[in-house]
């Protein structure tokens, strides 16, 4: 069973920074990418950040770009989005993705959810 927890998220002022993990398990993470989403109330979802695991190809949306760092720890199985300059748009429910490919331009296609973290920015 393929599972993804995230953890870190909370409150942070504007300005400030917080590290967002995704610990995976069940599944080859090798053979796989891991990204991450966010959702805000009444919006539409947006694609964060992904990395291939197997050669670090990585992915930005331009609203995060040079703010947000992806990164994985292969040995635990796990990726962190590091997030600075945080900004009160920012503010979101993070979902941490399975991916079946990560890309430059784009996320891949979506194979299994976390069950979502927090990321509130005040001013």
């Amino acid at each position: 069973e393929v599972q993804l927890v995230e953890s870190g998220g909370g409150l942070v002022q504007a300005g400030g920074s917080l590290r967002l993990s995704c610990a995976a398990s069940g599944f080859t993470f090798e053979r796989y990418a891991i990204g991450w989403f966010r959702q805000v109330p009444g919006k539409g979802q947006e694609g964060v950040s992904c990395i291939n695991i197997s050669d670090g190809i990585t992915y930005y949306a331009d609203s995060v770009k040079g703010r947000f760092t992806i990164s994985s720890d292969n040995a635990k199985n796990t990726v962190y989005l590091q997030m600075n300059s945080l900004k009160n748009e920012d503010t979101a429910l993070y979902y941490c993705v399975q991916e079946q490919y990560c890309e430059r331009d784009r996320l891949g296609s979506v194979l299994a959810w976390g069950q979502g973290i927090q990321v509130t920015v005040s001013s």
